[in-house]
């Protein structure tokens, strides 16, 4: 036997079974629970005789089922909350450079208002969705938030979060490797760098020593140390909580860091399918026409390879460009030693503060000047559209390639 995933959301499913009078166990709807009501949102509002009445969409059930409900009976200040403050932000936007007033005594509210009510609550549903599912195929311990209170844009619908590369057929990211070090306490003379011929990346505090360009060489499956050893940085994936927000200058979404940062600490991959540069040239010419590409190649030691994060990938894929960032790039080696397929890590090059956004140059120049040849590969695909830049930063070259 085989199986097809089902797309609809639990709730979705809910409405089904409430509108066909249909009881599912594994859904949640039995016979004692099956006229049941809760509020999932406000949809509109009105006076009649003195009494104030909401519009209720209930949890579950069709709209064709919405009510007209007394405040008295609702039980649900946060949704009231959200609901108010849903209404007066649409009366108080800015129109032909005046804002228009609001007032705080009507008997019913205009239809465009109502209309942005009930797609700012379903937008708010739909983005809590997409948090849970984010941190539920996340595999690390920080949290994943998402924030949007800038328009009415929703998840995008074409990403899939993934922790690690997909590797288009043919392509091995796992290189097989079956031995490791032997050290007890690492790092000592025979250690996974030293082995590689270069030195450990880290310092005692698990913070980043080595200059740009220099390769990452951390222990891998195989080694005797265990999982404390300090030379397993960004195989245990980000250490900190960050949220995926809405920007307000036209850079779509960005990511903000929830706590505070040290420099030289490492802070997330940069992971995608892993495909061949001749596909990246194709979907390349393909993005041109978008407007935007998540192609970064991986051209440390060939150019054999790109990564690609359009529809798959991790929060990296929000990242957005600053001519002045506060990550750098780094090539890292674990489990596959192939110079053509290093994992990408991203840095901080000076310590961020909580609240603060995370950016990274797309062209890798900027606050840090790579000098070494090896260097020259840490740099995403090349575009063949110019790209006008938004960063806003005082050294911002106006263009993002």
């Amino acid at each position: 036997a085989w199986y097809v995933p089902c797309l609809a959301s639990l709730e979705t499913l809910q409405e089904l079974c409430r509108k066909e009078n249909l009881r599912c166990k594994s859904i949640g709807i039995t016979n004692r629970n099956l006229k049941s009501y809760e509020v999932e949102y406000l949809c509109d509002y009105k006076v009649e005789e003195g009494t104030e009445y909401y519009l209720v969409k209930w949890k579950g059930w069709p709209e064709s089922s919405n009510t007209w409900e007394p405040q008295k009976n609702l039980k649900c200040p946060l949704l009231l909350q959200n609901f108010l403050s849903d209404k007066n932000e649409y009366l108080s936007r800015v129109r032909e450079g005046k804002a228009l007033k609001v007032r705080n005594h009507v008997k019913a509210l205009k239809p465009a208002v109502a209309d942005y009510i009930v797609k700012k609550a379903k937008q708010r549903i739909a983005l809590r969705r997409w948090k849970e599912e984010l941190n539920r195929k996340k595999n690390h311990k920080a949290m994943i938030l998402v924030e949007n209170t800038v328009d009415l844009e929703g998840p995008p619908l074409d990403f899939y979060y993934i922790n690690e590369y997909k590797p288009a057929p043919g392509i091995n990211v796992i290189n097989g490797i079956t031995t490791g070090c032997e050290c007890a306490d690492c790092p000592a003379e025979k250690c996974c760098p030293k082995e590689a011929g270069f030195i450990l990346a880290y310092n005692k505090r698990k913070k980043l020593k080595i200059q740009p360009g220099l390769p990452i060489y951390e222990c891998n499956s195989f080694c005797r140390c265990g999982p404390d050893c300090p030379n397993r940085i960004v195989q245990k994936g980000t250490p900190y909580s960050l949220c995926i927000f809405r920007t307000n200058n036209g850079r779509g979404w960005g990511v903000k860091t929830l706590q505070k940062i040290k420099t030289n600490s490492f802070v997330m991959e940069y992971v995608g399918e892993v495909i061949t540069s001749e596909e990246a040239e194709r979907r390349g010419q393909l993005y041109d026409n978008q407007g935007n590409t998540y192609l970064f190649d991986l051209d440390y030691d060939s150019d054999e390879f790109t990564v690609d994060a359009a529809r798959y990938g991790n929060v990296s894929h929000f990242v957005n460009h600053s001519c002045d960032p506060n990550l750098q790039v780094f090539n890292v080696f674990i489990d596959n030693l192939d110079l053509r397929l290093p994992r990408i890590a991203l840095f901080s090059t000076r310590t961020i503060k909580a609240g603060e956004e995370l950016t990274f140059d797309y062209q890798m120049k900027g606050s840090i000047d790579l000098t070494s040849d090896s260097a020259d590969g840490l740099s995403p695909s090349r575009k063949r559209i110019r790209t006008v830049c938004k960063c806003g930063a005082v050294c911002c070259r106006g263009y993002l390639n």
